[in-house]
């Protein structure tokens, strides 16, 4: 977040695009919290929408707080950007979180504003704390001690009953089981209790009487009936003034290290006159337009609308393209658009493992493209490989250094015919294992294997003009393996964590519970899970079978919601 000093600076950019807060008066106030800076927090287009959601509901006005880019000096609590009002004197506390790594700011922001850590200490006296985002429903246990309730699922269609049943009046306690009874998506930790095997693994989780044993995600069917797009425009963002707008969620391609693509199942995508909807008001507020969704070159009819959209003046931007959907007419609009830096992600460097992860990318497909992006005037390419995927080998990550090497030769082909050679920068991230996806079996590659397979790739390739490479730590992977792939045992590292100013190594050396069970161990087929409890229509058993046939390197067929029924959220039947 800005300075303290800069904040009404920030307020008066923000209330040039039409901040829409409203006083509280009678109000259920609301504090939204990205456990963040004011930078990354305002780039998330999710928290975004919460925001106007939360603040165009009847009864509610909502207000932001961040984490602050410097620690405050001297005992004042931490309080909200619009008012400067206390967190802690808000009805409700409303965490967005979309990152696993966030999870030690969410205690630091707690801590911030003069609150008790966990949920059991506090009470009627004290704002109810709340939690949603990405994190929320793929495994909420790690910081379940912290959380009064979570939102599972899709804010449209979770917000709304919600505060219909919202009473600042009545019990907490009980309050939260009449609420937990009756709410699709709502989660109430308290009233839940881990159980475990006397080897360590989770054995159940135990709901009290006439609470569903599973908990139902909320989604939204039909995207035409919602519009999700920036609230508020600011310069102090990844994305610059850039109006976002929502083109999809969920992904068809099954890719089966990506969450994302199951917990957002189906796919669905906007109809190109509500997009077009949202476009127009953008124009209004910014030349430039940025797409946002997991498959942006999935969208029916994307060349059109921006062909139909564009302006003079206009910038398109995409978040996501595939190296296979770079159509002609989509390449003159990047060219148009004076894009200088285009993003592929081959994700593995050898055909076998690009079938492993169900990625069905050719790399005649990739060398395609590099060449073709260079040749519409983009100089700049962006490469992303995964490291430590499930049965990788050193000879999988020689055929990384191969690919990037074959990229740049097409890149250089192409970039002499233009007279000007750009720059590759190659992007290695390690591969944690995702719950509610196929590879939650899998175990991650050590920290010490990741380092030695980025110490082969980079001296392989920094001897090659014109390409850099970086690569995330191993470690911070690690950290988010642990959270990812925790139970509410890890609420214990956490608060070891912070005891210990957030230094991991003091940390993990001190804890009773060892973080290599999490994170290193692979599981097995008829282990339960932590996160077993999140229903999101998607059948166990298909996501083993994915899992199966990864191991033996086979492809599964792209999802299709008119006519598949593999995983069972379309066509649910029984769901083992």
């Amino acid at each position: 977040m800005a300075r303290k000093k800069d904040r009404s600076r920030l307020r008066l950019l923000e209330a040039e695009t039409g901040t829409i807060h409203k006083e509280h008066g009678d109000r259920a106030s609301v504090v939204l919290i990205y456990p963040n800076t004011y930078h990354v927090g305002m780039s998330n287009l999710g928290f975004q929408t919460v925001y106007r959601i939360l603040n165009e509901l009847d009864g509610v006005t909502c207000e932001r707080a961040f984490l602050p880019e410097t620690p405050p000096s001297g005992p004042k609590a931490l309080s909200s950007l619009e008012s400067g009002k206390p967190v802690a004197a808000f009805d409700i506390i409303a965490f967005s979180i979309s990152f696993e790594n966030d999870f030690p700011n969410l205690l630091t922001i707690l801590e911030m504003a003069h609150l008790p850590l966990r949920a059991v200490d506090r009470d009627h006296r004290h704002p109810l704390v709340t939690a949603g985002g990405a994190v929320s429903f793929l495994n909420p246990e790690p910081i379940a001690d912290f959380i009064d309730c979570f939102f599972i699922g899709e804010a449209e269609n979770l917000l709304p009953p919600f505060f219909d049943l919202f009473s600042r009046q009545d019990d907490r306690k009980s309050w939260l089981q009449k609420s937990a009874r009756q709410l699709t998506g709502l989660y109430v930790p308290a009233l839940y209790k881990d159980q475990y095997n006397p080897d360590g693994t989770f054995k159940a989780l135990e709901s009290n009487p006439n609470l569903p044993e599973r908990i139902r995600r909320a989604y939204v069917a039909d995207l035409a009936d919602t519009r999700t797009c920036s609230t508020i425009l600011t310069p102090h963002t990844t994305f610059d003034q850039t109006f976002l707008v929502e083109v999809s969620r969920g992904c068809p391609h099954g890719c089966r290290f990506c969450a994302a693509g199951f917990v957002y199942r189906p796919p669905r995508f906007r109809p190109i006159k509500k997009l077009q909807d949202c476009i127009q008001t953008g124009k209004s507020l910014s030349r430039r337009i940025g797409l946002v969704g997991a498959a942006v070159s999935d969208l029916p009819g994307l060349e059109t609308l921006c062909r139909d959209s564009a302006g003079d003046d206009m910038e398109f931007s995409f978040s996501s393209l595939r190296a296979d959907a770079l159509s002609d007419e989509l390449l003159a609009q990047l060219k148009k658009n004076r894009v200088k830096t285009a993003t592929i992600a081959p994700d593995a460097g050898s055909e076998r493992m690009r079938a492993c992860i169900n990625k069905g990318l050719s790399e005649k497909e990739i060398l395609d493209a590099a060449a073709k992006l260079v040749a519409n005037g983009i100089p700049n390419l962006k490469l992303y490989f995964m490291i430590g995927l499930p049965t990788e080998t050193m000879q999988d990550v020689d055929a990384i250094i191969e690919l990037c090497k074959k990229i740049k030769h097409a890149f250089l082909e192409s970039s002499r015919i233009k007279g000007k050679i750009g720059r590759i920068t190659v992007s290695l991230n390690a591969f944690v294992p995702k719950p509610h996806t196929p590879f939650q079996w899998a175990a991650m590659d050590e920290v010490p294997v990741l380092k030695k397979k980025i110490t082969r790739i980079k001296q392989a390739l920094n001897t090659v003009p014109n390409l850099n490479v970086h690569a995330d730590a191993p470690r911070r992977a690690y950290i988010q393996a642990l959270f990812s792939r925790g139970d509410r045992r890890v609420a214990d590292i956490l608060l070891l964590g912070r005891d210990n100013q957030w230094n991991w190594a003091k940390t993990f050396k001190a804890s009773a519970i060892d973080p290599d069970f999490y994170v290193y161990r692979k599981r097995g087929q008829d282990e339960v899970f932590p996160w077993d409890f999140i229903d999101h229509g998607i059948k166990k058993s298909f996501l083993l079978a994915e899992y199966k046939r990864a191991e033996k390197g086979k492809r599964t067929k792209e999802c299709d919601p008119r006519s598949c029924s593999l995983c069972g959220v379309c066509h649910p039947r029984s769901r083992p």
